[in-house]
């Protein structure tokens, strides 16, 4: 998973593969979004190409952090294999996904 913060505080953009094998880059990438202390993080996973069950899981978790500290994240755009995994488990249930 390649990672490029953009558009101003609590926004960064994904690319490539986002698997287990990111969790500690991941772990990372959530602290410094929270740090930004902003009432919403969006994550662009419009040029993400793949996503499996794990890093679903490190979506949750960023949401469940977010919400600690009563912020919402947003996922932007995602598609193919990445948006038939959230139609899948219905996570345009739980997050907002524009």
């Amino acid at each position: 998973m390649d990672v490029k913060f953009e558009g101003g505080p609590g926004q960064v953009a994904l690319s490539g593969e986002f698997t287990f094998s990111d969790h500690v880059s991941f772990k990372e990438l959530v602290s410094r979004l929270l740090e930004a202390k902003q009432s919403q993080i969006v994550i662009d996973l419009s040029k993400l190409e793949f996503i499996d069950s794990a890093g679903l899981g490190m979506l949750l978790l960023v949401r469940e952090e977010a919400s600690k500290a009563n912020g919402k994240v947003v996922l932007r755009g995602p598609h193919g294999q990445v948006k038939r995994m959230f139609d899948v488990t219905k996570f345009n249930t739980l997050f907002s996904v524009e």
